[in-house]
């Protein structure tokens, strides 16, 4: 019988790794995401004349973002990155069937690592899904920005062990 330094067979340690892994990285994906509109941010400090600017197109149009990893507004990302600690678990291939003041709504794929037999040695496995943000609220730390703050994944074949296949997080950031 194969044995963990632990005492425990090394298949139930693997398990119990793996499943801890898995757990981390939707605990990070918990707590870190967000969503903030894409005018919000220009890369650079704007002027107070933009930023009054930006602040009134924003009102006016009603812009909800999502908020990335990096604290950036996004509209409509191509790749959103679930797991911001370790970059284990993230969305690729996003096509937008829509984007508004209430919803917006994906599919892409759900690129996740297995970390077997461990994370850095782990491979990418891909799930399809259909993403979708909602329930839009005031960004604490720019007011007049609307970001999502829930995101709910259906994973439409098989969603990766030991996650639900139909799973919603509140967005963090």
């Amino acid at each position: 019988m194969n044995v963990s330094a632990g005492g425990r067979p090394a298949s139930a340690s693997r398990n119990r790794v793996r499943t801890a892994a898995l757990l981390c990285s939707a605990a990070v994906l918990a707590a870190t995401a967000t969503v903030i509109p894409a005018s919000a941010h220009t890369g650079g400090a704007p002027s107070a004349a933009a930023s009054s600017a930006r602040t009134a197109a924003a009102a006016s149009q009603d812009p909800v973002v999502v908020v990335d990893c990096s604290s950036q507004a996004r509209m409509r990302p191509q790749e959103y990155i679930l797991a911001c600690g370790d970059g284990n678990n993230r969305l690729v291939d996003l096509r937008w069937e829509s984007w508004g003041s209430r919803t917006a709504t994906a599919t892409g794929t759900d690129m996740v690592n297995d970390c077997r037999p461990y994370c850095a040695a782990g491979r990418f496995r891909a799930y399809p899904v259909t993403v979708t943000l909602s329930d839009p609220q005031a960004w604490p730390e720019h007011p007049d920005v609307r970001r999502f703050t829930t995101i709910r994944l259906f994973y439409t074949d098989t969603a990766p062990d030991p996650v639900p296949k139909d799973v919603t997080y509140r967005l963090v950031y």
